[in-house]
């Protein structure tokens, strides 16, 4: 059960990861001059800083950021997975705060019941990154296409083709899967592979998922089988399964392990170029 809440916790990030989809909100005014940024996502955090460093004022607390050397003297609003202080954001007056949907939605009302403008957004598709980019472009008044440009470089230059069936676990207890209507289901269409869960609707909690049974997994038992750590030591666990021997992918030695920024959960730019670079390599893009 350790293992379900911080994958649940994880995935309602996914939006923390936070890009938007079509159902980002805006509450800005483009015609309003923004110069004092808090993000409180890892992921938009890096955007706002490649677009332009010096409009951001304070950031939550993420692994991914506190190793980066470039978000090192950054006010923290946040620790770890807690919810960030309102008297931290508010200290720092900003003009701009940007939340993830779902899990930051109540400081944000909150914020704005201050006065403070606010951006949420949530993370599903390739294309959300994209609008995301653009959405902050505008808001601080930047130039998102070199951005735009770079994101360009992770995918595959040429048609995708490799349609290989291919299964993604990203928990134990249950065992969830991506399937079209999530970020890392997306990421998989854009590399060609054939998500073999991509058209099934389940009951998860959590949207863009399905639960498996094992019996399930076995039954479908995809030519490549993808593993995403949550937790170091997950993968110990997944192979503890009774299905794991008879699956075609582990016979095959086509089981490869990803970390949950960048394909589950976007993270950052660095960490969505690492997840691109594997798929590149599992399904044969040079």
């Amino acid at each position: 059960m350790k293992l379900l809440s911080v994958v649940l916790c994880f995935l309602v990030l996914l939006t923390s990861g936070c890009m938007p989809s079509s159902n980002t909100t805006n509450n800005t005014e483009t015609s309003s001059q923004v110069s004092r940024v808090v993000s409180l996502t890892s992921i938009a955090t890096d955007i706002i800083y490649n677009l332009d460093a010096t409009k951001l004022v304070g950031i939550s607390g993420s692994r991914l950021l506190d190793k980066n050397a470039a978000f090192q003297d950054f006010p923290r609003v946040s620790i770890g997975r807690t919810q960030p202080n309102l008297e931290k954001i508010a200290a720092l007056e900003p003009d701009l705060v940007i939340g993830a949907t779902g899990f930051h939605d109540q400081i944000l009302t909150r914020l704005q019941s201050l006065g403070i403008k606010t951006i949420t957004t949530e993370l599903d598709s390739w294309e959300s990154l994209d609008k995301l980019t653009r959405t902050l472009a505008t808001a601080i008044q930047a130039d998102p296409e070199p951005l735009l440009q770079s994101y360009q470089q992770f995918l595959p230059s040429q048609s995708p083709r490799a349609n290989t069936s291919t299964l993604v676990l990203v928990s134990r207890q249950p065992l969830l899967s991506p399937n079209k209507e999530s970020w890392a289901g997306d990421l998989l269409t854009k590399f060609g592979a054939d998500n073999i869960v991509a058209q099934l609707q389940g009951k998860s909690p959590i949207q863009g998922y399905v639960t498996l049974s094992p019996e399930k997994v076995l039954q479908l038992n995809p030519q490549v089988l993808i593993l995403v750590n949550v937790e170091e030591g997950d993968s110990k666990e997944f192979k503890s399964q009774p299905f794991w021997k008879e699956l075609n992918a582990v016979t095959n030695d086509k089981v490869y392990e990803f970390d949950y920024y960048g394909f589950v959960n976007a993270g950052s730019l660095d960490a969505i170029a690492k997840a691109c670079k594997q798929l590149r390599e599992i399904y044969g893009f040079s």
